[in-house]
C-alpha cells in the first residue's frame, strides 16, 4: 500500500501534472534586489525548550499545539527574520510512517504552511514563508533500497501540501545524497513555486555521502529544475560553514548563496544537548557570511531569537568588507572541526603512482 496521497507508486510520471511556467515571484524579486536577507534559527532546539521530547515528531505539534508553533514563528519574526521555515522538516511519508502517520504527510505539511502564513501575514512588513522539506530518512539506490521514482513521489506529496497551505517557496535542507537532491528537484518541477536547496557538509568538508561544495555546484548545473539559491546548513560549527560558503564562491561566484550555520558546537550537559555559540559569536558569523558571499543568512541548530536579534543588528550596521581569510575566521569565530578531506580521485591517483 502506498503512503502517497497524490500518486500511485510506480505511476507518478503519468499522474503528477507538469509545472506551469512561473513568473518571478515576490521572493525572487526581493532576493535579486537586496544585499542580504535574515533567515530564521533552529526549529528543534526551540521546540525542545518548550516541551518537545526526543523521538517525538515535531510535525504532529502543528495539529496538537498550533499555538506553540505560532509562537515559535512570531518570536522569530519579532527577532528580525525576513523569512522563516515551516515546522515540516520531517513531514514526508517515509519519516512520518515511523510515528504511524505516514498517510498524513500532505495534511500535516499543509497545516504547517497555514500556521506560518497566518503569522507572516499579520506583520506590517514583508515576511516570507519557506516550506521546509528535509531528507526522506532512507538511503537511495544503488546503496540503499529507496528508488528515485518513489523518492520523487514522497517529495511531491509534501511539496503539494506546503503549496496548498500558502508557502512562498520550497526549502530543501540538510541533504547529504546527490541522488536525493535530484529526486527533490524533479518533484518540485511539478509544483509552481520557486525553491532553494542546502546540503549539510559535516564530514571533513563533505556531506556524509562524500559530496564536496564544488560537486554540489556541478550537481545543480546538471539538473533541469535548478534552485534559485543554494548553500549549506547545519553540519558542524559556524567556522566550517563559512569555509564551505567560500568554496561555493570559488566554483560559482554569481550564485545566490545560503548560509545557515549552527550556533556553536553541541555539548551534552545534564542529559541535554546545548550549543555554546553566544549571540555575539553569531553576530560575527552573520557579517562574515555576508562578506564571504552569502545572501540568505540564518542559523541552524542551537540558534534562538536572542541570536537572531544580534545577527540582525550586526547585518544592519555592517559595511561590506573583503572576504575574510580562513585564519581570520579561525581567530574571530573559532577553530575548524577538521581539515578539508582531499578529493578521493586524487588520493586514488597517488596510490596508483606509488604502485608503479
Amino acid at each position: 500500500m502506498s503512503y502517497i496521497r497524490w500518486t500511485t507508486i510506480g505511476g507518478y510520471a503519468n499522474q503528477i501534472p507538469t509545472r506551469r511556467h512561473v513568473m518571478d515571484s515576490k521572493f525572487e524579486q526581493k532576493i535579486n534586489s537586496c544585499e542580504w536577507l535574515l533567515n530564521d534559527g533552529a526549529t528543534g532546539t526551540n521546540l525542545f525548550d518548550i516541551g518537545l521530547m526526543s523521538g517525538d515528531a515535531p510535525e504532529l505539534w502543528n495539529e496538537k499545539y498550533p499555538e506553540k508553533i505560532t509562537k515559535l514563528h512570531k518570536d522569530t519574526v519579532e527577532a528580525g527574520s525576513d523569512l522563516f521555515l515551516t515546522n515540516s522538516f520531517g513531514g514526508n511519508a517515509l519519516r512520518l510512517k515511523l510515528h504511524n502517520c505516514g498517510n498524513r504527510a500532505f495534511d500535516l505539511s499543509k497545516m504547517s504552511a497555514e500556521i506560518g502564513r497566518d503569522v507572516a501575514d499579520a506583520y506590517g512588513r514583508t515576511v516570507f514563508v519557506a516550506g521546509s522539506v528535509g531528507p526522506t530518512g532512507e538511503i537511495m539506490h544503488p546503496i540503499g533500497e529507496l528508488s528515485h521514482e518513489i523518492a520523487v513521489e514522497v517529495f511531491h506529496e509534501q511539496a503539494q501540501g506546503l503549496k496548498e497551505g500558502g508557502v512562498d517557496l520550497l526549502w530543501l535542507e540538510t541533504i547529504s545524497d546527490p541522488e536525493e537532491f535530484k529526486a527533490a528537484a524533479e518533484a518540485f518541477s511539478h509544483i509552481a513555486l520557486p525553491w532553494v536547496g542546502t546540503m549539510s557538509f559535516d564530514t571533513a568538508g563533505r556531506t556524509m555521502m562524500g559530496t564536496s561544495p564544488a560537486e554540489m555546484v556541478k550537481l545543480i548545473s546538471s539538473i533541469p529544475n535548478k534552485p534559485i539559491a543554494f548553500g549549506a546548513n547545519c553540519g558542524t560549527g559556524a567556522p566550517d560553514l563559512l569555509r564551505t560558503i567560500q568554496d561555493f564562491v570559488k566554483s560559482s561566484p554569481s550564485s545566490i548563496l545560503i548560509a545557515k550555520g549552527n550556533a556553536g558546537i553541541p555539548k551534552y550537559v545534564d542529559g541535554h544537548i546545548l550549543y555554546d555559540g553566544t549571540p555575539e559569536l553569531m553576530a560575527k558569523y552573520a557579517v562574515m557570511a555576508c562578506n564571504s558571499g552569502a545572501k540568505i543568512i540564518g542559523g541552524c541548530c542551537g540558534t534562538k531569537p536572542k541570536h537572531l536579534r544580534s545577527m540582525r543588528a550586526a547585518l544592519e550596521n555592517h559595511v561590506k568588507e573583503p572576504v575574510p581569510s580562513l585564519e581570520q575566521v579561525k581567530l574571530e569565530i573559532g577553530p575548524f572541526s577538521s581539515k578539508i578531506r582531499k578529493d578521493i580521485k586524487d588520493r586514488k591517483s597517488k596510490r596508483r603512482r606509488h604502485r608503479v
